[in-house]
């Protein structure tokens, strides 16, 4: 009965991680402060440039915590039990504004 609980705690954790990665962008910032510039084409061809960016990235902390849950027994019957879940924290990546405000004070 302990392999069934430990095969839904391994789809937990996992169900947390697609969602982390379909959520993704939502925790990346990208500002293009330079727009860069291809290279002309001529006979003679003259180098480009690459953009610039500043790319300011959320973070997520994945940890676990002790619950009380009630669980079924062999005899159908429930008990209560404790077993680790898995916990998110989630911050997103700060606006290039509020970095830059942030910076100067």
């Amino acid at each position: 009965m302990k392999g069934h609980i430990m095969n839904k705690g391994v789809i937990a954790a996992l169900l947390v991680a697609i969602i982390v990665i379909l959520l993704g962008f939502y925790f990346v910032d990208v500002d293009v402060t330079d727009e860069g510039s291809l290279p002309d084409v001529n006979v003679e061809v003259e180098q480009g440039e690459l953009p610039e960016a500043e790319v300011n990235t959320g973070s997520v902390d994945v940890g676990t915590t002790e619950e009380t849950v009630t669980v079924p027994d062999v005899e159908v019957t429930t008990e209560e039990e404790t077993v680790t879940v898995p916990t998110v924290d989630v911050e997103p990546a700060a606006e290039a504004d509020e970095t830059d405000d942030q910076a100067t004070q």
